[in-house]
């Protein structure tokens, strides 16, 4: 990804105008939120979501929490239980919700990897309230930090991780929880404690009358998939077969192309003509689904570089090409 000249701006309502408009134009914005600061990108834009997938470095496509501004807004993304009714009169605040897509969720699928539950919050940092207001719509926003670097609580933070690699930090001083979000699942069942986080496990516990299932341990890498940032990534398994670094194509497969196509396929759709690992990513799990539901037994994939944001398409596809028990 080329170098940017990442601007540094003080919070005022023109920074504010100008983060929106960067959001819009598929630009990173880095912004502060109560437990951390993020690293934000239009929810909908999967392009953008690659992007920052490529600035964190080596990613591995764990989803991602979308932060709207109010429960109503987060309607637009998820079904609610009765639980999570009770949880969310904690928002705005440092606790993330997991649950059920909508069916119309217009989160790109690299943000959610591919799963059918979706990551939301509601912060209540001013800063984050007034650029989700401005913008309009979910932006999604991990720790703006390096993956594996210690969470970034002031914008010279995100500038020594990564600056030259984002558009826009919007400076609003020192985040006052400093811990990222506690991270509940509410899928029907018992309501189950993900991560711990800004919001005490006790004062949830109290809302919902009872204690909190509680997750140990994150699955090993061939078990089922994570529900939230922080957990293992695991694959989108299609329907069909994947055939992986394929050179030809066999009679009856379709092709899942990466620069010029291969001949011989009915049914093709090219991660990106171009061979831009960052379009790539973007369409992995769109073409992937768009070739499943038009019927294919088998999908032969052109090779892909291991470079890059080509790491993590890899690592997907041999995921989504393992053998099903």
């Amino acid at each position: 990804m080329a170098r940017l000249a990442t601007r540094l701006a003080l919070v005022s309502p023109a920074a504010i105008v100008e983060a929106a408009r960067t959001l819009r134009s598929g630009g990173l914005v880095a912004f502060p939120t109560e437990t951390v600061y993020g690293l934000g990108a239009d929810a909908t834009n999967g392009e953008a979501i690659a992007r920052l997938y490529a600035a964190k470095g080596r990613p591995s496509f764990n989803p991602l929490i979308a932060h709207v501004l109010d429960e109503p807004a987060a309607r637009a993304l998820a079904r609610f239980d009765g639980a999570a009714e009770i949880l969310a009169t904690f928002w705005p605040g440092p606790l993330t919700l997991v649950l059920p897509r909508t069916p119309t969720c217009p989160v790109a699928e690299l943000a959610t990897a591919g799963l059918d539950t979706i990551a939301v919050r509601a912060p209540s940092h001013p800063v984050a309230r007034d650029l989700l207001a401005a913008f309009g719509g979910p932006i999604v926003a991990p720790s703006a930090n390096r993956s594996g670097h210690v969470s970034p609580t002031t914008a010279q933070h995100v500038l020594a991780d990564l600056g030259g690699d984002i558009d826009l930090v919007l400076d609003g001083g020192p985040t006052p929880v400093g811990l990222e979000s506690t991270i509940v699942a509410c899928l029907g069942g018992a309501p189950t404690l993900l991560r711990l986080g800004g919001l005490a496990r006790t004062d949830i516990e109290r809302a919902l009358g009872h204690p909190l299932e509680v997750v140990r341990s994150a699955p090993a890498p061939d078990k089922e998939a994570p529900l939230a940032p922080g957990m293992l990534a695991s694959h989108y398994a299609p329907r069909a077969r994947l055939r992986l670094a394929a050179t030809s194509v066999r009679p009856g497969e379709a092709l899942l192309a990466f620069g010029a196509p291969l001949p011989g396929a009915q049914q093709v759709l090219n991660l990106s003509e171009r061979g831009d690992l960052v379009e790539a990513a973007a369409n992995l799990f769109s073409h992937l689904r768009a070739l499943d539901a038009a019927g294919a037994a088998v999908i032969a994939v052109m090779p892909i570089p291991h470079e890059g944001l080509g790491e993590a398409i890899n690592d997907r596809l041999a995921r989504a090409a393992a053998p099903r028990l």
